[in-house]
C-alpha cells in the first residue's frame, strides 16, 4: 500500500521531460538576455521603437492561449463541441502570431533596420525568432491535439487528457516567454 502512494505522488516522465525542456528554453532565453544586455552597454547600439504588431501580436497569443485553457476545460467536462471549437480557435490564433511576428520583422526591414546591420537589431530579430521556432513546435503539437480531437471517438480517457495536458502547459509557457521577451525588451531598448 505504501508503494502504491509512492507511485502515485511521481511526476509523470513526459511531464518531467517537459518541465526540463521549458528549463532548459529559459536558460537559454536568460543568457540571450544577459547578451543583449551586456552588447548594450558596449555602445553603438540603435534606440527604436517596437514595431506596434509585436504588440498586436501579444493580444494574439494570450487570446490563444485563453482559448486553449477554454478547450482544455471543455474536454474535461466532457463538452465535445467546445472542446473542438476552442481548440481549433488556440491553432488559428497561433498561426496568427506567428504571421504578426512575421509582418513586425517586415516593418522593422522597411525602417532600415535588418539582422546585418546595428546589434540592436540583429538582437531583436534573433531573440523573437527562435521563440517563433518555440510557437511553431507548440503549433505542431496543436496539429497533433486537433488530428485525436477529429478522429478519435471523443472519450475522456486519462492518456488523452494527460497528452492534452503537456499541450496546454508548453503553449502558456511560450505565452509567458513572449510576455517576458516583450517586457524585457521594452525596458531594455
Amino acid at each position: 500500500m505504501v508503494l502504491k502512494s509512492h507511485r502515485s505522488s511521481r511526476v509523470h516522465p513526459q511531464k518531467f521531460a517537459l518541465w526540463i525542456s521549458m528549463a532548459s528554453m529559459v536558460m537559454m532565453f536568460a543568457s540571450l538576455s544577459s547578451a543583449y544586455i551586456v552588447r548594450q552597454a558596449a555602445g553603438n547600439w540603435f534606440e527604436f521603437n517596437l514595431p506596434n504588431l509585436f504588440y498586436v501580436s501579444t493580444v494574439i497569443i494570450l487570446l490563444s492561449s485563453i482559448a486553449l485553457h477554454k478547450s482544455y476545460k471543455s474536454f474535461i467536462a466532457q463538452k465535445e463541441t467546445p472542446y473542438k471549437r476552442y481548440l481549433v480557435l488556440a491553432f488559428i490564433l497561433g498561426i496568427g502570431f506567428v504571421v504578426s511576428q512575421y509582418l513586425g520583422w517586415q516593418q522593422l526591414y522597411a525602417l532600415g533596420i535588418d539582422l546585418k546591420g546595428n546589434p540592436s537589431g540583429s538582437f531583436l530579430y534573433v531573440i523573437t525568432f527562435i521563440h517563433v521556432l518555440h510557437v511553431v513546435g507548440g503549433i505542431a503539437c496543436l496539429i497533433v491535439a486537433m488530428i485525436h480531437a477529429f478522429t478519435l471517438k471523443f472519450n475522456v480517457t486519462e492518456k488523452r487528457k494527460h497528452r492534452f495536458e503537456l499541450v496546454n502547459q508548453y503553449w502558456h509557457f511560450v505565452d509567458v516567454l513572449w510576455i517576458y521577451l516583450l517586457v524585457f525588451l521594452l525596458i531594455c531598448k
